[in-house]
Formats: structure tokens, sequence, C-alpha cells
């Protein structure tokens, strides 16, 4: 895979599709989502878009076959494992139209651990890949997971997403990164709500939003502003503070830029 370290100075996006009926039941609390926001951001790739889908075959391919065309990225988590519901590489192989193959190299690392004919039989499943697809290297010595154009995928296990997520840090394209920067204040949202949307429509290119939380008997409202411009985000900063400060609050927690 080609490495790519320099930002190529336009708006990178990413959509994440968790797959797994057992994330949708509860069962399993998904962290990988989190993981690959935090990292992608970090490189400059903004995950903009985020699913979480079953185990059912017409789903993954119609969803799949979607948003493919619409993100520079798609990255999958789940269903690349040993037993029959780990159906994500052949919901692959199908979205784009190819064979489903069977990858020697991913097939030699899996024969390295010795076992019973069955479970050999079983691990196999999980050296199935897309004809043509490329792989992502698995850091820690398990099966890789592979790539089909722009959509990476991984397994659902979080420490080995996170090992093979690591192994494309010099791969994939980076935008400017999205920085951010927040203040508190004491009052409720309605209370600056108008003046919030006066700055935000003066600075189209900055995302304000507005959490509100209830602490120690005392309501508040916690203002983040995301862009990826700094000076942008301090001059946009510095009107929500006057805002407050209009509405009878004194700004608090000031942050600069991050």
């Amino acid at each position: 895979m080609q490495e790519h370290d320099i930002s190529t100075g336009r708006r990178i996006t990413a959509c994440v599709l968790i797959i797994g009926n057992e994330i949708l039941s509860g069962r399993t609390q998904d962290t990988n989502l989190n993981h690959l926001a935090k990292t992608l951001g970090a490189w400059g790739i903004q995950v903009t878009e985020a699913r979480t889908i079953p185990d059912i075959p017409e789903t993954i391919i119609t969803t799949v076959n979607e948003v493919r065309v619409r993100f520079d990225y798609v990255f999958t988590t789940g269903g690349i494992g040993p037993t029959h519901d780990d159906i994500t590489a052949e919901c692959i192989a199908e979205a784009f139209d190819t064979a489903l193959v069977q990858s020697e190299d991913i097939a030699e690392r899996i024969r390295v651990r010795p076992a019973p004919e069955d479970v050999m039989a079983a691990r196999l499943r999980m050296a199935r890949i897309p004809q043509g697809a490329e792989l992502i290297d698995n850091p820690t010595g398990g099966p890789q997971g592979f790539r089909m154009d722009n959509v990476f995928v991984m397994a659902g296990i979080p420490l080995v997403m996170q090992a093979m997520l690591s192994s494309l840090e010099h791969v994939l394209e980076r935008g400017d990164i999205v920085r951010s920067c927040s203040v508190t204040a004491h009052l409720g949202e309605s209370q600056i709500a108008d003046a919030l949307g006066a700055i935000q429509r003066r600075y189209p290119s900055v995302d304000i939003g507005s959490y509100p939380f209830f602490r120690n008997d005392r309501y508040g409202t916690s203002l983040v502003l995301r862009g990826t411009d700094a000076n942008v985000l301090l001059d946009a900063q510095e009107e929500v503070k006057k805002a407050i400060t209009a509405a009878g609050v004194e700004p608090e927690d000031v942050t600069g830029v991050e």
C-alpha cells in the first residue's frame, strides 16, 4: 500500500460500520468506534457517520455499497471470525461482485497453531477474502484483515482491531486535522440559543456544539467549537464568551485550541 504522510489539503471523510447482532442486542459493548474516531481524527480523517448493523447479508451488502460511494473511506469491524455467523468477508465479496477465495498468506498464519482437523477447518474461514483484496497487517500475529478499494475490513476484537488500524497510519490519505476549543457557563442553553445561532451563521466553517449538564445542584452548558483553522476557532470562541457575558454570567473553563 502506498504511504501518505502529508495532508491533501481537502476534507477526508470516513464511515464506520459496526457489524454484529451481539452489539445490537446489548450483549457486547462496542468500543471500536471511539478508538477509530479518535485515531482517524488525529490523522486528519473525519468520521462523519457510523452505523451498527446486524449479521444479515442483504443489510451488509446494501449498506457497504451505499456508503463506499459517499465517503473517502469505510471501516468495518466484526464478522470475520471462524463461526457460521461471521459473514462479512463473503458479503464484501458480493458487494464488489467478485469471488471469495482463500488467502494463502492468512492460511499460513493460521496453520502455525496446530489443531484438530475440524477446528482447523473452522479457523480457515478467517482466511477467506474477496478476490483482488489487499491484506491489512495484524501486528498481533493473528489473521490479517483486508482492503477492497476504499473499504477496510477489520476484526471486531478491540485489541486486534487497534493493531490492524495502527498498520494503516502511513497508508491513508490525510486531510486537515479538526481541532477544538471550549468554554463552560452556568446557564441554560435557551439563554444563549439565539446568540449561538447567530455566531454559527457568521462562522460556517466552525461546528459549535452545546452540551448541557447538571452538577452540584447547578445547571450549566459546555460549548465546544471544532474546526480546522485555529485562528477562526479562537475568534468564534471570543464571540461565544461575549454572548455568555451578555447573558449575565461569567465564562468558565475556557480552553485553548487543542
